[in-house]
C-alpha cells in the first residue's frame, strides 16, 4: 500500500496541450472535513484506507495542496444538450488534476468536481454543493457494485464555504476516478470549430490509449466506433435492467468508454413506471426512463457525425445499426437472469413485456418485486406476490406462464434458485428517501449516516444485519422527491 505522497503520476490528457485543457488551479475551501470515503477506490489507486483519516487527505482534495506532479486542466468540449447544439461548455466546476497508474498498470484520472471557476464556467462559481457531492459518491459506489459500469468517488470533502443556489448551501468537492473523462462532446467540439487537427490528434489518444485492440483492424477508427457503440448498448442494457435513471443524457455527459458518468438528477426506480421522469427540469420528457435507450441511440450518433472526417458515413450507420440489437441481447439476456432462467426461448421477451405492462400503475417496487420473486418456488412466490397488482386476474395468467416457463427451464432446488436470483436481484439500491435522509444527516454534521448508507451499498445483493430499514419500500413523500441540476 502507497501513502498520499506516492502516487505516480502520468498526466496524458494534459500532454496534448493547450487547445484541449486549460491549466487552473483549484480554490480551496474553508474548513475542510472528511465526510465520506472509499476503500475500495482507495485500494484501485494503491492507497491504505488509513490515508483518509489524515490531515492532508482533506487539504489535497479541498484545494488546499497540490502534488508536485499533478498539473489540473480544466477540459474543453462542446455537446447536445437537451437536443440543442452548445458550441463550448467544457469543466465548468471540475479539474483533472492528473493521471495517476497503480502498480497493475492501470491509469485512473483524478478529478475533482467543485473545485471552483474555471474559463468554462460560463454563469457559474465553479462550486458543487455537499448534497450533490454526497448524491454524485453514493450513485457512483453503488453502481459500481451493482455491476453498472460506472465512474468511481474516492471521497467527498465537506467544508464551511457557503455557496449560494435555491438557498444558501455548504461548498464540497468529491474526487472522481475514471480511465478517462473524455466524452462524447470533446469531438463534437473539435468537428464542429473545424479544427481538425486537433481532431485527429484527440482520436489517436483515445484509440492508442484507451482502445489498443483496434489498431489490429483494417480499419481502427472504425472498430473503435463499434466497440463504443457495444459498451453504450450494455451500459444501457444495464440501467434499464436496473432500473436506473441518468436524468440528463446530454452528449456532454456521455462517455467515450461506455461508462455512467456526471451524476446529475438521477433516480431509481421505486414503483414501476416506464415513462418515470427524474430530472425535475426536464418538462418535456426527454430523458424519462423508456427514453433512455432511444436517446442512447441519438448520442451515438451525434458521435458519429463527429466522427465523419474519419470513418465513411455508410459504415457509421452500419456500426450504428448495431446499436438496438445489442442492446436488446444484454438487456434480455440479464432480465432472464433476473427472473431466474438459465435458458433463452423465443417467447421471453414478451413474458418480460407483458409483466412491465401488468407492474406500470399498480405501484410494484421495481427492486423488492425481482428480490422477493427469488425467495422461494416460483409457484409459492408469486402466490405472494399477486396482491401488489391491481389487475389480479392479468397477473395470474402471467404467473401462469412463468411457472411453466421456469419449469421448462430445468430441475433446481428452491436453494439453487434463491443463490442465483438473490446473485442479480439486490436487496439494497440507492433511493432516493435513504440519499436524502443521508444529506438532511451530513447537513447537520452528522456524517454516520452516509458513510452506514455507502457501506450497505457496496454489498447490494447480501442481506446484512440489523440494515433491514435500509430494504423497504420508501414511505409516500419519499417517491415524489423533486431532484434538480443544481449543484
Amino acid at each position: 500500500m502507497k501513502a498520499l505522497d506516492e502516487l505516480t503520476f502520468d498526466n496524458r490528457f494534459a500532454r496534448l496541450g493547450d487547445a484541449f485543457s486549460t491549466h487552473v488551479l483549484p480554490e480551496p475551501l474553508d474548513e475542510p472535513r472528511l465526510v465520506v470515503a472509499s476503500d475500495a477506490a482507495l485500494a484501485l489507486l494503491d492507497l491504505d484506507p488509513a490515508v483518509a483519516q489524515t490531515p492532508v487527505f482533506a487539504e489535497l482534495f479541498s484545494g488546499h495542496k497540490l502534488w508536485e506532479e499533478a498539473e489540473p486542466r480544466a477540459m474543453v468540449y462542446s455537446g447536445h444538450q437537451f437536443g440543442g447544439y452548445s458550441p463550448q461548455l467544457g469543466d465548468g466546476r471540475g479539474l483533472l488534476l492528473g493521471e495517476v497508474y497503480n502498480a497493475a498498470g492501470e491509469h485512473w484520472d483524478l478529478h475533482l468536481k467543485g473545485a471552483g471557476m474555471t474559463p468554462y464556467s460560463r454563469m457559474g462559481d465553479g462550486r458543487a454543493v455537499l448534497r450533490s457531492s454526497i448524491r454524485e459518491f453514493l450513485a457512483s459506489e453503488a453502481l459500481h457494485a451493482l455491476g453498472i459500469p460506472s465512474s468511481r468517488a474516492l471521497c467527498v470533502i465537506g467544508s464551511s464555504t457557503p455557496v449560494w443556489r435555491e438557498k444558501q448551501e455548504r461548498g464540497a468537492m468529491v474526487l472522481r476516478l475514471a480511465p478517462s473523462h473524455i466524452r462524447f462532446g470533446h469531438f463534437e467540439y473539435f468537428y464542429y470549430t473545424k479544427k481538425t487537427e486537433q481532431q485527429a490528434q484527440l482520436a489517436e489518444h483515445v484509440l492508442n490509449l484507451h482502445y489498443p485492440e483496434c489498431r489490429e483492424q483494417p480499419e481502427p477508427y472504425l472498430a473503435m466506433f463499434r466497440e463504443i457503440v457495444e459498451r453504450n448498448a450494455e451500459m444501457i442494457a444495464k440501467w434499464q435492467a436496473y432500473g436506473f435513471c441518468h436524468g440528463v443524457m446530454n452528449t456532454d455527459n456521455m462517455s467515450i468508454l461506455g461508462i455512467t458518468f456526471d451524476f446529475g438528477p438521477f433516480a431509481f426506480l421505486d414503483d414501476f413506471d416506464a415513462h418515470f421522469i427524474c430530472n425535475h427540469s426536464d418538462h418535456e420528457g426527454r430523458y424519462s426512463f423508456s427514453n433512455q435507450v432511444p436517446i442512447g441511440q441519438w448520442n451515438l450518433s451525434a458521435l458519429a457525425q463527429a466522427l465523419t472526417p474519419f470513418i465513411s458515413v455508410d459504415a457509421l450507420k452500419e456500426a450504428l445499426g448495431l446499436y438496438l440489437p445489442l442492446y436488446q441481447a444484454h438487456y434480455l439476456d440479464l432480465m432472464r437472469r433476473r427472473l431466474g432462467l438459465t435458458t433463452a426461448e423465443e417467447e421471453d421477451q414478451k413474458l418480460v413485456e407483458r409483466l412491465l405492462a401488468l407492474m406500470q400503475n399498480s405501484g410494484v417496487d421495481y427492486t423488492l418485486f425481482f428480490r422477493r420473486l427469488g425467495d422461494e418456488s416460483a409457484t409459492l412466490a408469486v402466490a405472494r406476490l399477486r396482491d401488489d397488482f391491481v389487475d389480479m386476474a392479468g397477473f395470474d395468467a402471467w404467473a401462469d406462464l412463468y411457472k411453466a416457463r421456469v419449469a421448462r427451464d430445468g430441475e433446481y432446488s428452491e436453494e439453487q434458485r434463491r443463490v442465483r436470483m438473490h446473485a442479480v436481484n439486490p436487496l439494497y439500491i440507492l433511493r432516493n428517501y435513504l440519499a436524502q435522509n443521508a444529506i438532511a444527516a451530513a447537513e447537520a454534521g452528522d456524517y454516520s449516516e452516509v458513510r452506514r448508507l455507502h457501506e450497505v451499498l457496496t454489498k447490494p445483493f447480501e442481506e446484512q444485519a440489523g440494515m433491514e430499514q435500509y430494504a423497504q419500500r420508501p414511505p409516500d413523500w419519499g417517491k415524489h422527491l423533486e431532484i434538480s441540476c443544481s449543484s
